[in-house]
């Protein structure tokens, strides 16, 4: 029953936070909405509230409770990238305001609490290991953006992982990160 409330929350905030940006100065903006789906942190929180969802139609059905795993390692990857790395270098004022603090915190807070108390089924290494894969998929799509994309298409490196043309050492931490968060999630799981 808390894992439905929890998961129920976290999905009912990020639907309706996304609809958010498909706005600009009051007018409907794909454009916008385009530039939204860029940052990780959307395209985590969207994972994961559409995961939630899942556990909370089919919360016996155990690809639902893999792929939810999947959805709170993305989330607690976005969380601690805000509060270690973002937060200090921009502020956390801007990062945790408005819906931000809901994308940035809270939910991903709920994620981890609904999956490591409320969803316990255990948990072994290979499993753990299967976590990094948004990160994996999202590394490679935004090194493509940034770094090997022709220059007109090219993003702006906004999370500044290939600043001073680290983009490695950038891959490398944030790979070392997962696995901690990976880890810990599976550590929570079986205590």
């Amino acid at each position: 029953m808390v894992s439905r409330i929890l998961n129920a929350l976290i999905f009912l905030i990020t639907a309706s936070i996304v609809p958010l940006f498909f706005r600009k100065d009051g007018q409907w903006s794909t454009e916008t909405a385009k530039k939204a789906f860029r940052f990780f942190t959307v395209l985590s929180n969207v994972f994961c509230a559409v995961t939630a969802l899942l556990m909370c139609l089919l919360p016996d059905w155990q690809p639902a409770w893999l792929l939810k795993y999947l959805g709170t390692a993305a989330v607690a990857l976005t969380m601690v990238t805000v509060l270690v790395y973002l937060g200090p270098a921009i502020g956390y004022g801007k990062l945790l305001a408005r819906y931000d603090f809901f994308l940035h915190l809270f939910t991903p807070l709920l994620a981890i609490v609904s999956f490591c108390f409320f969803e316990k089924r255990g948990m072994g290494w290979g499993t753990a290991l299967l976590g990094v894969i948004p990160m994996l998929l999202y590394a490679f799509l935004y090194l493509y953006h940034v770094v090997l994309a022709p220059e007109p298409k090219r993003w702006e490196d906004f999370y500044g992982f290939n600043r001073g043309g680290h983009w490695k050492l950038s891959f490398a931490a944030m790979l070392a990160g997962m696995l901690l968060i990976c880890f810990g999630l599976m550590a929570l799981q079986n205590a």
